[in-house]
């Protein structure tokens, strides 16, 4: 599909399907670099327990790859913890892409062992971003997923910090800098009461900020909760102390960027409303990314299925798929079986070309079966 301009054609008459390829997709360099540190760290350290604080990615493939090459995944525990004991000295442990606490590389460090540093690049540059914010004593707001990985990673290098999942949730916290009442604040602190950092009193520490953010999230909507917050400073405090009230640094990776202006320009060409039935996005269920393009064409009306593997293609014409609200839904009669079909596909940066590659073929059979009947 890239050799004939991202476009092909499988089937004829009613069994026909187009597939139109986004012109960036799936694996970025961040992932491809984790996951030969991880097989290198286990070829190399092969007479060592080797263990992993986290999923190297957000692929259950590739993580079963991990436990296939002898890599034991640290067991989390209910209370947000992990089983450190289980480590010993002369352990190898190695942290995923989405890096590690800044607690846990400490502890790491403390209990002797060999640690192999996969987390990305781009990850690392966020830390960098929050360690300006902390010195300027500024508190970072992290557009992210309090919960995921990555930003609970970020927040550990913070001093004080909020993170913020989307636009709706900075509006609530403008809302507060620029009306402030004790009743606000108790809302404010039971809403975001697993999203702040141990301490937090937003009547001392929202009167400086500095934006950063989760690097796979919506680049546009980070775009927009950073001009939010600009204005609301603006409005709040004097102008003229902008600079010394609000820091913002463009943290989206670029692999992330790349692969939500793919399929923008996907949706964006002359008349991909009328044609793209849908479009078909392949990647972990719980990876940030992937979700992120899944957005894209749903906002713009174009339907949507975000699939994990092939399995989720049913051979009674049934896709089982991830919507936009988290829930895991199950779509009868999705292919139309009498007329022609244009699809539009994609991947999150986290997943190999071989998961995309069975998808399509589960559909070129699907509909060469379903349009012969």
């Amino acid at each position: 599909m890239r050799k004939s301009g991202y476009e092909t054609v499988k089937g004829e008459g009613n069994s026909q399907i187009t597939f139109k390829l986004a012109k960036e997709f799936g694996f970025c360099w961040g992932v491809e670099r984790s996951i030969e540190l991880a097989l290198s760290a286990a070829e190399r350290f092969s007479d060592k327990k080797l263990h992993i604080t986290n999923e190297l990615i957000h692929n259950p493939g590739v993580n079963d790859m991990m436990a296939n090459s002898g890599i034991e995944f640290i067991e989390k525990l209910e209370d947000g913890g992990k089983r450190f004991d289980t480590v010993k000295n002369g352990d190898v442990v190695i942290l995923p892409a989405f890096g590690a606490t800044l607690e846990e590389m400490e502890l790491l460090d403390n209990r002797g062992v060999t640690t192999v540093d996969t987390t990305c690049p781009w990850v690392s540059k966020v830390w960098n971003v929050v360690d300006k914010h902390s010195r300027a004593e500024m508190t970072s707001v992290i557009h992210g997923k309090y919960a995921h990985e990555e930003s609970i990673a970020t927040a550990s290098f913070c001093e004080n910090y909020i993170i913020v999942k989307n636009i709706d949730e900075a509006q609530y916290v403008c809302e507060y800098i620029l009306n402030p009442t004790p009743e606000g604040k108790e809302e404010l602190l039971k809403k975001f009461a697993k999203a702040v950092s141990k301490g937090f009193d937003p009547d001392k520490h929202l009167k400086k900020i500095g934006l950063a953010n989760q690097t796979t999230m919506y680049k546009k909507e980070t775009t927009a909760i950073g001009k939010l917050f600009e204005k609301t400073m603006m409005t709040a405090f004097d102008p003229a102390e902008i600079s010394d009230r609000y820091a913002a640094f463009d943290t989206i990776c670029d692999a992330t960027q790349e692969r939500q202006d793919a399929i923008m320009d996907m949706i964006s060409e002359p008349g991909a409303k009328e044609t793209l039935d849908f479009i078909l996005v392949v990647g972990g269920w719980d990876s940030s990314n992937t979700a992120h393009l899944v957005e894209i064409p749903e906002h713009a009306g174009i339907p949507a299925y975000h699939i994990n593997k092939a399995d989720c293609i049913g051979a009674d014409n049934t896709i089982e798929y991830r919507a936009m609200d988290g829930t895991i839904k199950k779509k009868e009669n999705f292919l139309a079986m009498d007329r022609p079909m244009t699809i539009g596909v994609t991947s999150g940066a986290s997943t190999p070309d071989a998961y995309v590659q069975a998808a399509l073929e589960q559909l070129i059979l699907l509909k060469n079966v379903g349009a012969a009947k």
